[in-house]
């Protein structure tokens, strides 16, 4: 079983055998996805196939196109009132 330890700074350093198996190289992105009592580490590719069902279950229930588009208005017109200021 690989271990690794948390220092006080948050950090772990990921066993060889952990990052061989996930194809992690250095620079490399993870997500920690909640699952059950504990999470999944899943490793972030560029390929935009690699999200589907990354956000399933994390949302409370579904939000519409509306309000999406009702949401990037209103983040929209906030940042245009803040830079004309």
């Amino acid at each position: 079983m690989a271990v690794a330890t948390l220092t006080s700074k948050g950090q772990i350093t990921m066993p060889l055998s952990v990052r061989n198996a996930l194809g992690l190289r250095p620079g490399a992105k993870v997500d920690f996805v909640p699952e059950g009592d504990g999470f999944k580490l899943v490793p972030l590719k560029t390929d935009v196939t690699t999200l589907k069902g990354r956000f399933a279950g994390r949302a409370a229930k579904p939000v519409s196109i509306k309000a999406m588009n009702e949401a990037i208005g209103d983040a929209a017109a906030a940042r245009q009132r803040r830079s004309s200021r």
